[in-house]
Formats: structure tokens, sequence, C-alpha cells
């Protein structure tokens, strides 16, 4: 069984457990330090969620965005990653359920994500959770 909880404070324990998640995630992308952590987690925009085991082990985690703008309180959910180990298990469902309840209690108006095509275990949850693919297209500028 997995808890879903907000991360307060950073320590060397979350520190190593995105250094073995990250790059389950992303093989472009470094795992962040204990600075960069603690920035995310004092953001007032971001809410770093992370599932846990009975034994303490982290095995999932997400960051889930909640911004206000001229339209409305929007959220957005990033970096959704489970442990190998986990997958199967739940903690990808129980970590979206727990982030779209609180965007809900904010006030959020949409929730969105991005989901690789290949990924199509992630894919095939969002839906059966009610998201629903938009028709819009996605840019990104990459600053160098």
């Amino acid at each position: 069984m997995v808890t879903i909880r907000k991360v307060e404070n950073v320590d060397e324990k979350l520190v190593a457990a995105y250094q073995k998640l990250i790059p389950q995630l992303s093989s472009s992308s470094s795992p962040p330090s204990e600075t960069e952590l603690t920035s995310i987690v004092n953001s007032d925009s971001a809410i770093v969620l992370i599932a846990e085991e009975d034994n303490g082990d982290i095995v999932g985690s997400m960051t889930l965005i909640i911004f206000r703008i001229p339209t409305g309180i929007r959220a957005w959910i990033e970096d959704v990653v489970v442990d190998d180990a986990a997958r199967g298990k739940g903690v990808g469902k129980a970590l979206n359920e727990y982030a779209i309840e609180i965007a809900e209690q904010a006030g959020a108006k949409t929730i969105d994500l991005t989901s690789r095509p290949s990924r199509e275990v992630a894919n095939r949850l969002y839906q059966k959770l009610g998201f629903e693919p938009r028709q819009t297209n996605v840019y990104r500028y990459t600053v160098s």
C-alpha cells in the first residue's frame, strides 16, 4: 500500500529518491539537487507529491502546478514518475487522483498534462481518470 502526501521539507531521502526516479522519466534531464528541490517545494505555485510505501520508500512523484491567469485558475501536472519496481500497483493512479483533488479544492477550471504517445499505459490511465486529448498544438521554444 502507498500513501500520497505533499512534500513539506527536503531531506536526503527525497534527494536520493529523485536521483533514482528522474532517470526513469528522462534520459536528458539530471535529477534536481537539494537546493533545486527546496526551491520547487518552497514555490508558491508548485506542489510536490510523493508516493511512499509502508516501509517509507518513495516509489513515485509528481509536481502539480496551480496558477491564476486572466481566464481563471488552472493546474498543470508535470514530471509524473513511478519507480519501475512499483509500476502496475496503482501508484500513478493514486498520485493523479490526489493531484486532481488538490486542484479542484483550489478552484482550478482545468488540469492539463502531456504524455508521450509511446507511454501507452500512462495514456490509458489518464483517459480512465477523465483526461481527454485536446485539439491544440503544443509548441516548445528551447532557450540556448
